[in-house]
C-alpha cells in the first residue's frame, strides 16, 4: 500500500457528511483511535452502538478498500507525534507567536495533504498532462492563485497552459477544446459552482478533467475524472485555514510539475534552460 497514514484526517473531514450510523462509528474511531485499531468490524459496531454493517458502509463512504485499510491508515497516524490542532491568532499577540502559529498550520496542512494524496490518481493526472494538447486551469478567489501558478509553471516547460478566474472566458476556451485536452478545476470546498460548471462543460466536450479539492463528495468531484485531494484545513476566525489550504493547492501543483519533469527529464531540462536564457536575455 502506497500510503499508510491519513485515516484520522479523512474521518475528521468526512464526519459531518456521513449518515447517522456511520457518523457514530467515525466519531468513536476519532475519540478512541488506539482502541479502534484493535477491534473487528463487529466489535467496533458494538462499541459505537451500531453494527458491523455500519462499519463497512463507513469504509465505502470514505473511499477506502475496507476496514483493514482504514485501521492501517489510523495506525500510521498514531505513530506520528504531530499536533493536529489548527490555531488561530489572538488580539495583540506577539509577532513571534503569530509566526509560529501560521507556520505550524501550514506544515500540518501539507503533511495531511501528503497523507491523503492518491498516488494512482497522481500518476493518471501526470500522464494526462504529459499527453495534453492544452491545459486549462480554473479557480475562483484564492484558488485562482494556484491556477495562475500552474499556468506559468507548465508554460515554462512548453505546455500550452491557460488559467482563468473569469468563468465566461474559461467557458469560451473550453467550448473549443476536445479529446486530448485537459481541464483542471481547483476549489478548496469542492462546491464552487463556477468551477464545477466548467468541469461539467469539459466532460460534455470529452475533455479529461482533473479536480484539486478536499476529500469527499462534492460538486467538483462529480465532474472530475481524476481527483487530487488537499487537506481541508480548519477554518479559523481570521481564515488562517484558508491560507494553509492555498499553500496545499500550490503544493499539489508542484507535485504535478515535478512528477511530469521527472518522467520527461531531458526534455524538461531543455525547456527550462531555454526559459531561463530568455529571461537572462531580457536583463542584458
Amino acid at each position: 500500500m502506497a500510503h499508510v497514514k491519513g485515516g484520522l484526517v479523512i474521518l475528521k473531514e468526512m464526519v459531518n457528511s456521513l449518515s447517522p450510523s456511520e457518523r457514530k462509528v467515525a466519531t468513536y474511531i476519532i475519540d478512541h483511535p488506539q482502541e479502534a485499531i484493535h477491534l473487528t468490524a463487529l466489535g467496533l459496531g458494538e462499541k459505537s452502538n451500531t453494527s458491523s454493517a455500519a462499519v463497512i458502509r463507513l469504509c465505502k463512504s470514505l473511499g477506502v478498500k475496507g476496514f483493514q485499510e482504514l485501521k492501517i491508515r489510523v495506525t500510521g497516524d498514531l505513530q506520528t507525534d504531530d499536533a493536529t490542532v489548527y490555531r488561530d491568532i489572538e488580539p495583540n499577540e506577539t509577532y513571534k507567536s503569530i509566526i509560529d502559529k501560521v507556520t505550524a498550520n501550514t506544515v500540518q496542512t501539507l503533511k495531511e495533504t501528503v497523507d491523503i494524496i492518491d498516488e494512482n490518481q497522481l500518476k493518471k493526472a501526470v500522464e494526462a498532462l504529459a499527453n495534453a494538447n492544452s491545459i486549462v486551469l480554473a479557480g475562483v478567489g484564492a484558488s485562482y492563485i494556484a491556477a495562475k501558478d500552474g499556468e506559468q509553471k507548465f508554460q515554462r516547460i512548453d505546455k500550452n497552459a491557460y488559467s482563468f478566474s473569469d468563468i465566461h472566458l474559461a467557458a469560451t476556451l473550453i467550448a473549443n477544446k476536445g479529446k486530448g485536452d485537459v481541464v483542471i478545476g481547483i476549489s478548496f470546498s469542492g462546491d464552487t459552482q463556477e468551477v464545477a460548471k466548467l468541469l461539467q462543460l469539459a466532460k460534455q466536450r470529452d475533455i479529461t478533467t482533473i479536480g484539486i479539492t478536499k476529500y469527499g463528495n462534492s460538486l467538483v468531484s462529480q465532474y472530475a475524472d481524476i481527483l487530487l485531494h488537499t487537506s481541508a484545513a480548519k477554518e479559523a476566525t481570521f481564515r488562517s485555514g484558508a491560507t494553509s489550504s492555498r499553500i496545499a493547492q500550490l503544493h499539489v501543483v508542484d507535485m504535478l510539475l515535478m512528477c511530469l519533469a521527472s518522467n520527461h527529464y531531458e526534455e524538461t531540462i531543455q525547456h527550462l534552460d531555454a526559459s531561463r536564457e530568455a529571461v537572462m536575455f531580457l536583463r542584458d
